[in-house]
């Protein structure tokens, strides 16, 4: 049997790591629609098909997507969650943009004290400040109320600073020397030259902002009762009963739910992938 030549013996080699490459790629990408599609399957079965270990409906029940929105004010939920999770994203994005564009651009006392200190609250964990956040609301008088929805996340956050900041960075200051020169204020020159060309870095921001947004859960459970101001994760919780659940409605509530976040990652996706390796955050 004649030897393999080195050139057959390196084909050889990079097929089999190609092969063994899309294996795994296949099997983490099965991880994350695995569930996606057995949430589906189960949306469209009976209440007594839900443990039969077929993965497939025997005959679809697509009234079970009507019987959510009955048992359910979905629609409500839905519109309040999107009204949260829009001034929410619409508050950072303009204030972690100035932020960090002051942190990029403009040199003041203790600019990187500052943001290093601001950054460190990053290490910090949310149920640390939920009793804090909570008295804050109460003392206002926004307990149950939309504005403790909207108000302590619009002012920016320090991972959305960061994000902004590290952009604004790779900008090239030529730019704003020659709007300085062009007679352009420190405003001007953020709004009119470098916001335009950060709108890849935007629209990463919006985006996580959304979906963080919209799954957040420990927030307006701590905070809102009423049915008619709360959000699509409260109304997902309060199908499950204390001794029964209807799964296969509770899968298509979910769905449901979740609907909303593929259409805005799908419009948003090309953006979202050119911001990421943009701003710094695709491990270049």
């Amino acid at each position: 049997m004649p030897r393999r030549s080195r050139a057959e013996r390196a084909i050889v080699r990079r097929t089999t790591r190609g092969v063994l490459l899309y294996l795994l790629l296949i099997a983490i990408a099965w991880c994350a629609i695995g569930p996606i599609l057995w949430a589906l399957a189960a949306s469209l079965k009976s209440e007594g098909e839900i443990a039969d270990p077929n993965p497939l409906p025997l005959r679809p029940h697509w009234s079970n997507y009507r019987e959510a929105f009955d048992l359910l004010p979905l629609g409500r939920m839905l519109a309040n969650t999107a009204i949260y999770a829009g001034c929410v994203t619409a508050g950072q994005v303009l204030f972690c943009s100035l932020a960090g564009y002051a942190f990029a651009r403009l040199r003041f006392p203790g600019r990187d004290v500052v943001f290093i200190a601001y950054l460190a609250t990053l290490m910090v964990p949310i149920t640390v400040t939920v009793i804090p956040q909570f008295l804050l609301m109460r003392a206002f008088g926004w307990v149950d109320s939309p504005w403790s929805m909207i108000v302590p996340g619009l002012f920016g956050s320090a991972f959305g600073t960061y994000l902004m900041r590290q952009f604004f960075r790779t900008l090239p200051v030529e730019l704003e020397e020659a709007a300085i020169l062009d007679g352009c204020t420190i405003w001007q020159t953020y709004w009119r030259i470098l916001v335009p060309q950060a709108r890849p870095a935007m629209m990463v921001l919006a985006v996580l902002t959304w979906i963080t947004v919209w799954n957040d859960f420990l927030w307006p459970l701590v905070m809102i009762q009423r049915n008619d101001i709360a959000t699509v994760t409260l109304g997902l919780v309060r199908l499950q009963g204390q001794y029964h659940t209807n799964w296969p409605i509770l899968m298509a509530a979910a769905l449901i739910v979740l609907a909303p976040l593929l259409v805005v990652y799908l419009y948003a996706q090309k953006s979202f992938v050119r911001g990421i390796a943009q701003s710094g955050l695709g491990g270049r």
